[in-house]
């Protein structure tokens, strides 16, 4: 063999695993010695001598309880984002030869954290004896990970249920992740931030909207992490972690509303209930796969829940279908301030489109002209709205003015407290002047009444986010560009205060993206029951 030792497969081999094979089989040559040169390296997270491990085309797979990677390039990225797999000893190999060539092997592990994982794969005598033992290398592997008690990325606190339901009603059986950034009686609330956390005393009693749901039948099942004080899109918490996206395997959840959204894509509760104040609802909605809908500025209580820019700041709710998400509404709003919309005509901004990625772009032109040809609308226009680089600098300023009033005096009591990232973009925001503020209003106040003007009572159609969610690898650069450009689209509805709702009508290759419906401020119910219509005649 060839192939120079691991340092550490000495140690891997010394784990005294037992050995499983049928009566009077033996494992293909060089088989144990591919794997455990592969386990080594992965206790040692050597990137480069795991790649050899794997086969090199579009068709080797990997999965886990998260969901399916296809293809190495997706496997190696998946690698490089996760920092390494968790430290584990090997208790015991079963090895059952296909062929002279192939094999299924499948081990158990015990995580130094506990529990017991599992892991089978097919390997394969494909590869050269240069890079691994005999050319062995894995073509498909899945991976059992011990159930986690609690999975921190996505819950800060979980009960069954938390906070029962207050009384029976239309939404009784449905579990809710409550964002934290919401008070939820006998629990602090954190902000995602466990400085701010650590101070917090007992909430009283629940937020507002947190009370409509429990009245109307819903019970709390826990309370979810959220992007630090809930300024950002991404989804990353450097103190709790990235909340997984199931949808879209190695990328980003969209964010603040991360850990809501991130509990019901992947079926622990029912309905998010989270906050959308440059797109928290609607971002990680697209990037999940989700029914996510921002009503009306104003039109639910935000009282109980902590602020970030006010004049924005609005509750939302996120589920799997669009019929949890109208009864959440209906829970939520007061129906005698509930109106309709016109139903049958949409216009759409061929400069919104523009701001997003092609693919988002094209794709999602492809659902509005199917749409059109089930003439779900009669009339389809094309408008001019305010360019999304004007409404982006809108928003920039006069959301920024406003965090920086909610939270610069607690952030100066605490350096330290934030991750790198939410610091500067504070920073930013607590550099805004006064006159810039005043100047970013009086374009705001502008670009409302053109928009408004524009749109009437009619449904804009526009991408729910700028692209698909973007990888977990991805650097500062591409994480700033797909920001910048997705609130040039999240604006609109945020400078109007209109109703958004994300409703997940494409999938590409990489992942899932919403088409975002903005109607007439008060339309919240009718803009709900118009997108279940609308996919109805899809279907």
């Amino acid at each position: 063999m060839t192939v120079p030792e691991h340092p550490d497969i000495d140690a891997a081999r010394d784990l005294q695993a037992v050995l499983q094979l049928p009566e009077g089989v033996e494992p293909p040559p060089q088989l144990l010695d591919a794997f455990w040169a592969y386990e080594a390296a992965l206790m040692a997270d050597d990137l480069e001598r795991l790649g050899h491990f794997f086969g090199t085309g579009p068709e080797v797979m990997r999965g886990d309880a998260a969901g399916l990677l296809v293809g190495r390039e997706r496997i190696d990225a998946f690698r490089t984002g996760r920092g390494g797999a968790p430290a584990r000893t090997v208790l015991e190999i079963q090895v059952r030869p296909i062929t002279e060539t192939h094999a299924y092997v499948t081990s158990v592990n015990a995580p130094d954290a506990g529990g017991r994982g599992l892991v089978t794969q097919l390997w394969e005598r494909a590869g050269t004896e240069e890079h691994t033992p005999g050319g062995w290398i894995i073509t498909a592997a899945q991976v059992k990970a011990p159930p986690p008690a609690l999975d921190a990325r996505i819950w800060r606190v979980l009960g069954a249920p938390l906070l029962p339901a207050a009384a029976d009603g239309p939404l009784a059986g449905v579990s809710v992740a409550v964002k934290d950034v919401f008070a939820v009686a006998g629990h602090a609330t954190g902000g995602g931030v466990p400085a701010y956390l650590a101070e917090g005393e007992l909430s009283p009693a629940s937020a507002d909207a947190v009370t409509r749901l429990l009245d109307a039948g819903a019970a709390v099942q826990g309370i979810a992490q959220t992007d630090q004080f809930a300024y950002s899109i991404a989804g990353r918490n450097a103190a709790y972690g990235t909340p997984p996206n199931v949808a879209a395997i190695g990328r980003i959840p969209g964010g603040s509303s991360s850990g809501p959204a991130s509990a019901v894509a992947s079926g622990q509760a029912v309905l998010g209930l989270g906050t959308d104040t440059a797109g928290s609802i609607r971002v990680p909605a697209s990037y999940q796969g989700l029914w996510g809908l921002r009503p009306t500025h104003g039109a639910v209580s935000l009282d109980g829940a902590l602020p970030l820019a006010p004049a924005y700041d609005t509750p939302g709710w996120l589920a799997r279908d669009g019929q949890t998400v109208l009864a959440a509404v209906r829970a939520s709003v007061d129906p005698e301030a509930q109106r309709g919309v016109s139903r049958d005509s949409a216009v759409v901004c061929a400069a919104l489109f523009e701001a997003a990625d092609p693919e988002v772009r094209m794709g999602l032109a492809g659902v509005i002209d199917a749409l059109a040809d089930r003439q779900v609308f009669t009339s389809l226009e094309a408008v001019d709205l305010p360019a999304p680089a004007d409404l982006f600098e809108i928003f920039r300023y006069t959301q920024s003015a406003e965090a920086a009033r909610s939270w610069q005096p607690w952030i100066d009591e605490h350096p330290g407290a934030l991750a790198e990232d939410i610091a500067e973009r504070f920073a930013w925001a607590a550099s805004v002047t006064a006159d810039q503020e005043a100047a970013a209003l009086e374009a705001k106040a502008a670009a409302r009444a053109a928009i408004d003007a524009t749109l009437g009572d009619r449904i804009l159609l526009l991408p729910s986010a700028s692209s698909i969610a973007p990888e977990l690898t991805a650097g500062p650069d591409r994480l700033q560009a797909v920001r910048e450009a997705t609130l040039g689209l999240t604006a609109v509805a945020g400078i109007t205060g209109r109703p958004a709702l994300s409703v997940p009508l494409l999938e590409l290759d990489g992942g899932p993206a919403g088409l975002c419906l903005v109607g007439p401020r008060g339309a919240d119910l009718a803009l709900v029951e118009t997108g279940l219509a609308w996919v109805a005649a899809l279907d």
